[in-house]
């Protein structure tokens, strides 16, 4: 690379994340909680039952729920309510953090149902993708308060293993949310099909650019930490569906980081400056693809690539209305989260003989063609949703 170029890149970089330093968390916040079509949830609703695939075993050990779903037992149907509990049981959430209306989503699905079920919550959460000694220890806390049960979304494919183990040796049972491991201490995992993520959003490109009468089209990703289990089924799904377009599709580059605001709209900076000629589409995470939107207007080139999120926020939805986005892929966060607190108080309650491996929700699509009658709800925390990190039923506080 060129003196002149490396220049110019790092220049850019620095200017953009400048720019990106308006969005704080209190502008995430009020971007999650922003008027507009993902504003139709309502407080304390009883949710319908959700489309779902239950997973039974056998299943291959130490492997993703992707790989589950190929090799275990699927059944076709819905997750229903779970009845109040007939206790207040304690259950430790571990989010990876709050710092994108993603997670927020996930807080509402957590909070509204702790409160319909009359039980009590608290939400550990960690500073980032980077902090996995932080979750760590976050565990080694609600494994010594000797929670009734535990929810975590881990950093990691592996490295929360030993933890969530640990867990179950002292009797504990531990669920997973929205983001995968390979653990096989796990009660039940509640999740997507990462792998289907990345598939159905890169298909929806491919899809347009034939409408478009494109022959090939470059694209690149955002897909966020390297070794967060969601960016691999992201990644892994992008290139199988690009593999077997009926049209070329080029993958130019993927910049992998944590998702916060700056960090991404470097990224997004980096991959502009190196490749902004020659792309067609970028693809990027919840929290990777509004970063780019910045970038793209700033390099003149919101016209010329598209830009497609691997998943469905409030500010990914209000974007794609105004057409700074254009589609996203709908992993439900909201009814992931509900199903996952409707689980473990359904184990907890001994209600199910025969519990599911894993439990995924089905995906959604999002784009300008059905924006004005989508569920909404099953995603997005309400407009005036204010996030909280515990809740316990007021007479038993």
């Amino acid at each position: 690379m060129t003196t002149s170029k490396t220049w110019a890149i790092s220049n850019a970089i620095g200017q953009f994340a400048i720019c990106a330093l308006a969005f704080s968390a209190s502008a995430l916040l009020a971007c999650a909680n922003a008027a507009g079509p993902a504003s139709t949830a309502s407080a304390d609703k009883k949710f319908l039952p959700i489309p779902v695939y239950s997973i039974y075993p056998p299943v291959k050990a130490h492997q993703t729920a992707d790989v589950a779903l190929a090799y275990g037992r699927v059944v076709n149907g819905h997750y229903a309510t779970a009845a109040a509990a007939s206790k207040v049981w304690r259950i430790a959430f571990l989010f990876p953090h709050m710092k994108d209306p993603y997670w927020i989503g996930c807080n509402y699905g957590v909070i509204s149902e702790a409160r319909r079920l009359g039980i009590a919550v608290d939400i550990f959460v960690a500073d980032g993708y980077n902090d996995l000694v932080g979750q760590l220890r976050k565990m080694d806390e609600a494994i010594a308060a000797k929670y009734d049960a535990i929810v975590i979304s881990p950093l990691s494919l592996t490295a929360n293993n030993s933890s969530i183990a640990k867990a179950r040796a002292l009797g504990i049972p531990v669920f997973e949310l929205a983001n995968d491991s390979t653990s096989d201490d796990l009660t039940i995992k509640v999740t997507t099909s990462l792998k289907s993520m990345g598939i159905d959003a890169t298909q929806w490109v491919i899809r347009d650019a034939q409408k478009r009468g494109l022959k090939s089209i470059n694209i690149a990703l955002l897909p966020g930490p390297s070794d967060a289990g969601w960016v691999k089924g992201e990644v892994e799904g992008t290139r199988e569906a690009a593999q077997n377009a009926a049209i070329k599709v080029n993958i130019l580059d993927i910049k992998y980081g944590d998702s916060e605001r700056i960090e991404q709209t470097q990224l997004a900076a980096l991959l502009l400056a190196e490749h902004g000629k020659n792309l067609d589409y970028i693809l990027g995470c919840t929290g990777c693809a509004p970063a780019a939107v910045l970038p793209l207007k700033e390099a003149g080139l919101s016209r010329k690539i598209r830009l497609v999120a691997f998943d469905l926020t409030s500010e990914i939805a209000n974007l794609i209305e105004k057409s700074a986005i254009v589609a996203a892929s709908d992993t439900k966060g909201v009814s992931q989260a509900r199903v996952a607190i409707n689980a473990a108080v359904n184990f907890l309650e001994r209600r199910s003989t025969e519990a599911p491996h894993t439990i995924l929700i089905k995906l959604g699509m999002l784009d300008h063609s059905n924006i004005a009658n989508y569920a909404f709800d099953t995603s997005i925390a309400p407009a005036a949703y204010i996030p909280q990190l515990s809740y316990a039923p007021e007479s038993k506080k």
